[in-house]
């Protein structure tokens, strides 16, 4: 075997060591596909019921579908080598970002990403319920509310998630700040008493708080929840986390709280988080959630505002893209387009 030959065979080995080292060993990359879509008027809750529920006023199921759009995102921990990035780079509806972008928490788990997503899903709602309600024009007060309760702490068998607090200590909080700044203030070894609001009904509580960085420490997240004229829940699969769902919860109890269809029985999707003066937010992955949408049967997609330049280079095919700022400018959108599905609607950049 001559000097050239080995020469060439060693190179050859190399080669083909650093390109299936490159094929086999994870990358730091994250991949967005198309998720779910849920119809929120419809009878897909986990026990097979209407996932919007609501007591002590009339309720109107008229048909037509009001469609949350999901993505489907990889794992912190799943591990993607090169072959699954380039099939995700190919497919139209895939998207990749880097790992530290969609996780930015490195030092999070799987278990923190879950209850984050949860607690998120859970405010997401509270809010659209608010919003939702006020549309309509009946009252909705303001509270503070334990937004989430940490499992094994000091609270843990005291308080529960959605509690509407009213009072620290006997002094009333009008705000999540109050409300911190009145626990902490908690004497050394005594306990910290509460009123709340739970179910509807006012709920004593009483206990010893454990101790952290030298200061009264309950377990629990605290945020800003509502007193609604009557009671709402929204019964979805838990897995499915984050505030992105917001506008269509809205819309979706709007519509069951008012007589007739508002989408005229036709199937209309979309996403955006909600705030509580009814302005619509930005989410991600919205070139998954269109293609999604298409995919179930949806004619007319809500985009927010915010994300219509990403949204126009999604495949829609002839699913129209309406452009939305507001819960009541989605609902304008809506019913305009349910009586006539020609009509000019605001798009991204331009009427149409």
């Amino acid at each position: 075997m001559t000097q050239r030959t080995l020469a060439a065979i060693t190179a050859m080995t190399l080669v083909l060591g650093l390109l299936l080292a490159a094929w086999l060993v994870p990358l730091p990359y994250s991949i967005y596909r198309p998720g779910v879509t849920l119809n929120v008027l419809g009878d897909e809750s986990p026990d097979g019921k209407s996932i919007i529920q609501v007591s002590g006023h009339p309720i109107y199921r008229d048909g037509g579908e009001l469609r949350m759009t999901t993505v489907s995102v990889t794992r912190r921990d799943t591990r993607l080598g090169l072959f699954d990035l380039l099939g995700a780079w190919f497919d139209r509806d895939a998207a990749v970002y880097p790992r530290s972008s969609v996780y930015p928490d490195t030092s999070g788990n799987e278990k923190d990403d879950t209850a984050e997503g949860a607690v998120q899903m859970a405010g997401s709602q509270d809010v659209a319920t608010a919003v939702a309600i006020k549309q309509l024009g009946l009252p909705v007060e303001q509270r503070v509310q334990i937004a989430a309760v940490a499992a094994k702490a000091p609270a843990s068998d005291h308080l529960e998630t959605g509690d509407l607090v009213l009072s620290v200590n006997g002094a009333a909080v009008g705000s999540a700040d109050a409300a911190v700044k009145a626990i902490q203030a908690t004497p050394s070894g005594e306990q910290v008493r509460m009123t709340v609001l739970r179910d509807g009904k006012q709920v004593e509580i009483a206990f010893l708080p454990g101790t952290k960085d030298g200061k009264p420490y309950l377990g629990v997240s605290i945020g800003v929840g509502y007193k609604l004229p009557f009671p709402v829940s929204i019964d979805i699969d838990p897995a499915i986390g984050g505030p992105s769902a917001g506008l269509m919860f809205s819309l979706g109890i709007y519509d069951t709280l008012t007589p007739g269809s508002m989408t005229n029985g036709k199937p209309i999707a979309g996403t955006g988080t909600i705030n509580p003066d009814g302005s619509v937010g930005p989410i991600g992955g919205i070139q998954q959630k269109i293609p999604a949408a298409m995919n179930d049967g949806a004619k007319l997609f809500l985009v927010p505002a915010d994300n219509c330049a990403d949204a126009a280079g999604a495949d829609h095919g002839d699913m129209r893209l309406v452009k939305v700022t507001t819960m009541d400018s989605a609902v304008t959108s809506i019913e305009a387009w349910a009586k006539n599905p020609d009509a000019k609607l605001p798009t991204c950049g331009r009427a149409s």
